[in-house]
């Protein structure tokens, strides 16, 4: 499941998170204090699950479905439409697991890739 996880991370986030970092906006990455700080907190699987499936922005307040892949959004980013609940969950555990592998370099920035 780790090796599933990061081919549909790699497939799916890759092009907008490649090393945990948020390319659209570098103050929001994938590490693990910025996960535990949004609201709702995005720290555990289900929370990553529930933002993939319906993403909002990282006060909780809005939605943001139109610009950010999502199953909400399929019609707009297709490569979301065929991904299962498990799909998700595999997503969410390369997220999480991440930051124990490559430590301070996942959403680290410019200065790691």
């Amino acid at each position: 499941q780790v090796k599933r996880g990061k081919r549909l991370f790699n497939n799916t986030c890759g092009a907008c998170h490649v090393g945990g970092v948020t390319k659209t906006n570098p103050n929001v990455g994938l590490d693990p204090e910025g996960l535990s700080l949004a609201t709702p907190r995005r720290d555990n699987a289900a929370a990553l699950v529930d933002y993939l499936k319906n993403p909002t922005s990282y006060d909780g307040l809005e939605s943001i479905a139109e610009i950010h892949p999502s199953i909400k959004s399929g019609d707009i980013y297709p490569r979301m439409r065929s991904l299962t609940d498990e799909d998700l969950f595999s997503i969410a555990g390369h997220i999480l697991l991440q930051p124990k592998i490559v430590t301070e370099k996942w959403g680290g920035g410019k200065i790691y890739y």
